[in-house]
C-alpha cells in the first residue's frame, strides 16, 4: 500500500496565481508547500514545456534556449531529476510577480523541472528546498530563509532546511507552525483571489491502447456521423479476425487495419458505413479482472454472474512478485473498485492477503548475462534434480525474502532427499498397523514436527516446516539404527508423516517413498495426518535460573511443576548456592515453568 500511495502520489496545498510581466493571463503554480511564499525568489519553467517555449520569444535568448533544449532532449526524465545532477538553465529575461508581497521573480528555464509536472514551472524557495538551493547557488540568486528549525543557514551550510519550524520573514505568517501557516495563507490567497487549496496527485491517465495484433479488441466502432459508438452488448464479447493472411509485422500502424472484412462495419446507430477500432486493450486490461472470471469462467452471457463472485471472492490469498505490487495490484483495485460502484460486485477490494515472494539473485545481485552471474535453471535441474532444487529454494528463507544461489547447496538438499528416501526402505512393519503401539518417544517427534509443519505452512514459514521435517528424519534413524528399531510402528508412522510432508515441496521423491512404504498412488491424495494432542505435551521443560538478572544456571522439570516447587528446586541447585553465600535475598522472582529470577543485595 505503501508502494501504491507513493505511485498515486497524493498530496495537499495551494494553486498559487503568480501575474508574468508583458503576459495577460497569469501562470498557476501548484505548490504543497504555500507557507513558504515569502521565502520564493525565482521561478522555474520546464525547458521542454510550451509555456517556455512561450516566453522565451522576443527576449533576446532564443538561440540560447533553443541549443540549451537541443541538450535536455537527450536526457531521460530520471537522471533530470536526479540530485547529483549539475544544475544548468537559462534566464529567460522575464519576471513573474511574487503575489504575496509584490516582488519580481526573475524566470528561468531549466531541465530540473518536468514539463508535465502541473503547469510546468514551480516557483522556487532556495532555503528550504535542496534542489532549488543548488540551482540558486549555481545561478547566483538570493536565498530567503522563511522557516527557523534551527538549523544553520542554508546560505552558509549550502544544505536546505526541510524540516518543519515557526515561520519568519513571512509578514502576517511570522510565529505560526507550518499547518497553521498553510491554512492561514491559504485562506489569504482565496481571499485575494490569488489562488485556492488544491489537492494534487502524480498519478498520470493510462493509455489502454495498443498497436498489435494479439489483445482484447476494443469494443468501439468510429462513424463518421455519430462518433465512437461502442458495440451493441449482444455483439459481446469482440473476438479477434483470424490471424492467418495479415500482415502482423511492425510497421506503424495496428496491423488489425488490414482485416477490411473485419474493420469495416455498419454503424449500430444510423447504418452507415463505419469501421472497428483496430488497436487492441493493454495486456494489464486483462489482468485487471482475472479474478473475476475464473469464478465464472464458462459464461457465454456476461462476464461473471454476481450469484458466482459472492460465492468465491475476494481472493482470499494473492502472491506474486514486489513488481506487481503496483501496477497490476492498483488497476485490480481500480476495477473492483468501478466494479463495486457499478453493482456487479459487493466487496471493495479484490484481495484478502498480500504476500510479496523474493527474488532469486546471485552474489547479492540481479541475475544477468552482462554481470556474468547467470545461473541456467536448466542445468541446476539437470544436475540435482527438480525436487532438490525446489527444496533448496522453500528452505533458503521466509519465500518474502531474496534467495542468494551463491549461498544455497542444492547438493546439500539431495543428500537429505537421499536419506529420507532410504527410510523408506528400512520400514519393516506393515501398512496398517496399529501406531498407538509403538515408541512413545518418535511418536511424539512425529506428532510434534506434523502440528508445527502444519502451522508454518498456513504461516507461509516453509522453510520452518522443512527444518522440522529435518529435524523428524534425524530422529527417525536413530530410532532405526540405536532405538526402538525398524519393526517398530512407530517408525512407519514418522516415515509416513515425513512422506506426506515432503509432498509439499519434493512430490516425485515422495511418491516413491509412498510406494515403497506399501501403498497406492498418490501420497498427495493420503491427506495430513491427524495430530493427537496428549502427544504434543512435552515430558520435561527447561527453566533459567537468573540471580539478578544474569543466568547462573538452568534446571529440567516437569511442565505442571508449582511456583513453590520450582522454587525450591532452583535454590538446591549447587550453583545457585555458591552463588548466595553470604548474600542476602530479598525477593525471589518464579514464573513455572519458565523462569526463577533470585533478588539479592549487589
Amino acid at each position: 500500500l505503501t508502494m501504491q500511495r507513493n505511485w498515486i502520489g497524493r498530496s495537499t496545498g495551494a494553486n498559487v496565481d503568480f501575474v508574468i510581466e508583458g503576459r495577460e493571463k497569469p501562470i498557476t503554480i501548484y505548490t504543497t508547500r504555500p507557507d513558504t511564499l515569502f521565502g520564493a525568489t525565482f521561478m522555474v519553467v520546464a525547458v521542454d514545456s510550451e509555456l517556455a517555449a512561450e516566453l522565451v520569444v522576443g527576449t533576446g535568448v532564443e538561440t540560447e534556449f533553443a541549443k540549451y533544449l537541443e541538450t535536455v532532449k537527450a536526457a531521460s526524465d530520471i537522471d533530470r531529476l536526479a540530485t547529483d545532477r549539475p544544475k544548468s538553465g537559462v534566464f529567460l529575461n522575464r519576471f513573474a510577480i511574487n503575489p504575496v508581497n509584490g516582488r519580481k521573480l526573475p524566470i528561468w528555464a531549466s531541465d530540473y523541472v518536468l514539463a508535465d509536472y502541473g503547469t510546468g514551472a514551480i516557483m522556487a524557495v532556495p532555503a528550504h528546498d535542496q534542489r532549488d538551493l543548488d540551482f540558486a547557488r549555481a545561478m547566483k540568486l538570493p536565498v530567503q530563509v522563511v522557516v527557523d528549525t534551527g538549523e544553520e543557514d542554508p546560505n552558509t551550510s549550502g544544505v536546505a532546511t526541510t524540516g518543519d519550524g515557526q515561520l519568519i520573514n513571512s509578514d502576517y505568517l511570522n510565529g505560526l507552525n507550518k499547518a497553521d501557516a498553510i491554512a492561514a495563507i491559504n485562506k489569504k490567497l482565496e481571499a485575494d483571489k490569488k489562488g485556492t487549496a488544491a489537492r494534487n496527485y502524480r498519478l498520470r491517465d493510462w493509455l489502454v491502447s495498443r498497436q498489435r495484433y494479439w489483445g482484447t479488441p476494443i469494443p468501439i466502432i468510429h462513424c463518421p456521423s455519430c462518433g465512437e459508438v461502442p458495440v451493441p452488448l449482444d455483439q459481446l464479447p469482440l473476438t479477434l479476425p483470424d490471424a492467418q493472411g495479415l500482415d502482423l509485422k511492425p510497421k506503424g500502424t495496428s496491423p488489425l487495419g488490414a482485416a477490411t472484412d473485419w474493420v469495416n462495419v455498419k454503424c449500430p446507430k444510423c447504418s452507415a458505413d463505419a469501421k472497428r477500432d483496430t488497436d487492441t486493450m493493454d495486456t494489464f486490461v486483462d489482468s485487471s479482472w482475472y479474478y473475476l472470471r475464473y469464478a465464472d469462467p464458462t459464461n457465454a452471457t456476461e462476464p461473471f454472474s454476481k450469484k458466482s463472485v459472492d460465492t468465491w471472492l475476494p481472493v482470499d490469498q494473492y502472491v506474486g512478485g514486489v513488481t506487481h505490487a503496483i501496477l497490476h495490484l492498483l488497476y485490480s483495485r481500480f476495477f473492483t473498485k468501478v466494479l463495486n460502484d457499478m453493482g456487479m460486485v459487493d466487496f471493495n477490494e479484490p484481495f484478502t492477503r498480500l504476500l510479496n515472494q523474493g527474488m532469486v539473485v546471485m552474489d547479492g545481485s540481479a541475475m544477468s548475462k552482462s554481470r556474468g552471474n547467470l545461473v541456467r535453471l536448466s542445468d541446476e535441474l539437470e544436475n540435482h534434480g527438480v525436487d532438490a532444487i525446489r527444496l533448496s529454494m522453500v528452505f533458503a528463507g521466509p519465500p518474502e525474502d531474496d534467495v542468494d544461489w551463491s549461498d544455497v547447496s542444492p547438493s546439500g538438499s539431495v543428500k537429505f532427499l537421499t536419506r529420507a528416501w532410504r527410510l523408506s526402505g528400512d520400514v519393516k512393519s506393515a501398512p496398517g498397523i496399529d501406531f498407538s503401539k509403538g515408541d512413545l518417544g518418535l511418536r511424539k517427534a512425529v506428532h510434534k514436527a506434523l502440528h508445527d509443519a502444519a502451522f508454518a505452512v498456513e504461516s507461509f514459514r516453509f522453510n520452518v516446516a522443512v527444518a522440522r521435517v529435518m529435524e523428524l528424519v534425524n530422529a527417525t534413524r536413530k530410532a532405526i539404527d540405536s532405538g526402538c528399531g525398524p519393526a517398530d510402528p512407530a517408525v512407519r508412522e514418522s516415515v509416513e508423516a515425513i512422506a506426506i510432508m515432503l509432498s509439499l515441496v519434493a512430490p516425485f521423491t515422495s511418491e516413491e517413498m509412498w510406494e515403497r512404504l506399501g501403498h497406492k498412488p498418490c501420497v498427495a491424495l493420503a491427506g495430513w495426518p491427524e495430530v493427537d494432542p496428549a502427544l504434543l505435551v512435552a515430558d520435561a521443560v527447561t527453566v533459567v535460573v537468573q540471580i539478578n538478572g544474569k543466568i547462573v544456571d538452568r534446571i529440567d522439570v516437569v511442565p505442571t511443576i508449582s511456583d513453590a516447587d520450582l522454587e525450591a528446586a532452583a535454590l538446591a541447585l549447587p550453583s545457585v548456592v555458591s552463588a548466595l553465600a553470604g548474600a542476602q535475598i530479598n525477593k525471589i522472582i518464579t514464573r513455572a515453568p519458565k523462569l526463577v529470577n533470585i533478588v539479592i543485595n549487589s
